[in-house]
């Protein structure tokens, strides 16, 4: 029956769901700049009805639900272009910085120092005797060196810094990575779809997954309350439900992945640093040893998809050598040792043990030379998701591509890393051509010594092997070394020939995957023991002439004298090692401007050498990096091309971050349409409830007033 009790029934039941709606307004209101808030509203149905004369009669009005306005489609495709945008807005900050180290307007770049080092030496060709023409070449080299010196020291302190913004990233995303999986567990607890929604739960979860997708790019997979799947791009889960797994900075590190029948007992290691990853394939099996047969391997810098090319452009192959026989590949001194040692504690590897067990063709090894990010199963299953990039510039889908993450690593290594290495390309030419034609020339002093500044691993191998350890071993040649002796006190010439290399008599080239170090001494006692003795210090050759005689060294077909830093202007063969010799910045006499002649004359007013080195700056020379291969250009062109690049990578981060930037902001504003509070609407809506309230206590008063008239009735 209907009468004033259910009139006041009708009442408190709207009473109550508009004051729902009022609170749940101004929960709107209040958060209005709340971020990652998303607006609610109250879902009002009605309360039912029964049938009745003369129809159907309402029983009020019920407040289901609190929703929440939240778009999933645009949300996922925000997630994508927003870790885009990190990625290129990180790389672009950070290449910025570069841009600066490159900036030649001002005048006082490395390209001014070069052009003034090449200078300086046709002022030398000028006037060969002035110690102040000499003075200013010396002054312009250390300049030069200098400023080489130091934008690979800033390049490599942005790599520093960049690992440490690594380093925070990781701590960050292992952190956002648990606080989801709680978050999960106390939606699981606490939320009941239809009745009791846990918004402020789900507006908390969608803060950290754009939080942790800012980091390293995600794919979310929502079946409902806490049941959420996260992976990374690569598909590495990150989060399940109620678990959760983590991301780990590590220190470099190897790793091998054998043939099936394989019994190899070895594995890869490593001295030294690089921006790469190595991926060394065996094309021959065999032992690892240091003879003519053994295992032979290629090496990839892209994870196998594309292999290292000599000058030529045939693959280049590399013997397996054990730890006395370890070979140079980039930045890098490579080697084998036994992988698991019953003779050390807990089989741990052992790199100085050659292993036991022949190398099998197929049987692959990794070389990771620096910090990189992995994802953590478990303490024994851990996957390298450190970004790749492929020769062609792709980018290897498994590992991150987006986020922060990505930007840093990318920057860290296929930025700065190949400028760094296109640096040392400049260096290392620049000291072989310069110390080319120096080491051929002769000086205002002779010398009654000298020692070599570049040293070889082992005295008795052929300084042409890889294992031989020489910084220059791979630019000799068979030919001839001309070599003079002069009467210290009169300055004539006493004796002058090419260095006889074999032991029997008669003239014989030298010969670099023949003659070692050892050779070489030999070579020099053999011809001219009467006048000078050579003998090993320090894996250096030394030279030494005895009383009343002093030495000079003439053209040089083989490139020996240079290669083992004899005669040479320059030491070091790095951006970061570079500098005048030891020689000649104690002696200015030793600067080398002439040259001996045919009739073994040395003229102080000769200017050959430094005629040619003052036109060296014209000429093309070869440029070689591991990547990017070899090259012939002028040293003004290489420079000035790395130069471009780096302006280039600027301008190309710049359009990626603006392009992405634009996808995201549109994503984001379409999901503020959705989920974002609007004062106006706010308002109005608080207004429009307000009056349905007063309108619910109005009908209370109403069935109060018919109750008090049927009382009065009956009284």
């Amino acid at each position: 029956m209907f009468g004033p009790n259910s009139i006041l029934d009708m009442a408190r039941s709207a009473l109550q769901a508009h004051q729902a709606c009022i609170q749940v307004t101004g929960e709107n209101l209040a958060n209005v700049d709340t971020p990652g808030y998303a607006r609610r509203a109250v879902t009002l149905t009605e309360a039912g009805a029964i049938n009745y004369t003369p129809g159907q009669v309402g029983l009020g009005v019920r407040a289901t639900e609190v929703v929440r306005y939240f778009d999933e489609m645009v949300e996922r495709l925000y997630y994508d272009q927003a870790a885009l945008t990190a990625r290129w807005d990180t790389t672009y900050a950070s290449l910025q910085s570069v841009e600066t180290m490159f900036n030649e307007s001002d005048g006082y770049g490395i390209s001014n120092a070069m052009s003034a080092f090449f200078n300086a030496w046709t002022k030398v060709s000028q006037n060969p005797k002035d110690f102040g023409t000499r003075q200013d070449l010396l002054n312009a080299t250390t300049t030069f060196s200098s400023l080489l010196h130091q934008t690979d020291s800033d390049l490599s302190k942005l790599q520093q810094q960049a690992d440490r913004m690594i380093a925070q990233d990781v701590d960050s995303a292992n952190q956002l990575i648990k606080d989801i999986a709680e978050i999960n567990r106390q939606l699981n607890l606490y939320d009941q779809p239809g009745s009791n929604n846990a918004n402020s739960l789900y507006d908390q979860r969608t803060q950290k997954l754009r939080a942790l997708d800012q980091i390293m790019g995600i794919n979310v997979i929502d079946n409902g309350k806490g049941n959420l799947t996260v992976t990374t791009k690569g598909g590495q889960p990150l989060v399940d439900g109620v678990e959760h797994y983590s991301l780990e900075f590590s220190a470099p590190k190897t790793g091998r992945s054998l043939t099936p029948t394989s019994n190899f007992d070895g594995e890869v290691c490593f001295e030294g640093n690089d921006s790469y990853e190595y991926t060394l394939e065996c094309v021959d099996g065999g032992m690892v040893s240091n003879g003519a047969g053994a295992a032979t391997f290629r090496v990839s810098l892209d994870g196998g998809r594309t292999w290292l090319e000599d000058e030529n452009g045939q693959e280049k192959h590399f013997a397996a050598r054990p730890q006395d026989g370890k070979i140079e590949i980039g930045g890098l001194t490579v080697w084998f040792g036994t992988a698991d040692n019953p003779n050390t504690a807990a089989n741990e590897s052992d790199p100085l043990t050659p292993p036991t067990q022949a190398m099998a063709e197929g049987d692959r090894f990794t070389i990771i030379p620096k910090k990189n990010v992995y994802w953590v199963k478990n303490t024994s299953t851990k996957e390298n998701i450190t970004p790749l990039q492929y020769g062609n510039g792709a980018e290897d889908n498994s590992r991150l591509n987006s986020g922060t993450l990505a930007g840093l690593f990318n920057f860290r290594d296929g930025y700065v890393g190949g400028y760094q290495d296109k640096l040392d390309a400049l260096s290392k030419s620049l000291v072989w051509e310069v110390n080319r034609l120096h080491s051929q020339g002769c000086g205002l002093e002779k010398f009654g010594n000298l020692e070599g500044s570049y040293s070889v691993a082992h005295d008795d191998r052929p300084l042409g092997e890889d294992s031989t350890g020489l910084v220059f071993g791979d630019k000799l040649q068979s030919g001839s070394s001309m070599f003079y002796v002069y009467n210290a006190d009169t300055g004539l010439l006493v004796s002058g020939a090419a260095l006889d290399w074999s032991d029997a008599p008669g003239i014989q080239n030298f010969d670099p995957s023949t003659h070692t170090l050892e050779d070489a001494a030999a070579a020099v006692n053999r011809s001219f023991g009467g006048y000078v003795t050579a003998n090993i210090v320090n894996h250096q050759l030394r030279i030494v002439a005895k009383d009343g005689y002093q030495f000079a060294f003439g053209t040089d077909s083989t490139g020996l004298t240079a290669a083992l830093g004899l005669n040479v202007y320059f030491q070091g063969s790095t951006a970061q090692d570079i500098a005048v010799s030891d020689k000649v910045g104690s002696n200015l006499n030793y600067m080398c401007a002439g040259r001996v002649n045919g009739a073994g004359e040395a003229n102080e007013g000769d200017n050959t050498i430094a005629l040619a080195l003052g036109k060296l700056a014209e000429q093309d020379v070869n440029f070689s990096t591991l990547r990017n291969g070899s090259t012939s250009q002028t040293f003004s062109e290489y420079y000035n091309s790395l130069v471009g690049e780096v302006g280039a990578d600027t301008a190309a981060a710049k359009y990626n971050y603006d392009f992405n930037n634009a996808l995201a902001t549109d994503l984001d504003q379409r999901q503020q349409q959705a989920m974002g509070v609007n004062i106006d609407e706010e308002m109005t809506n608080l207004i429009k409830f307000q009056h349905a309230y007063t309108a619910a206590a109005k009908l209370v008063t109403t069935a109060d007033e018919m109750m008090q008239t049927l009382l009065s009735l009956k009284s």
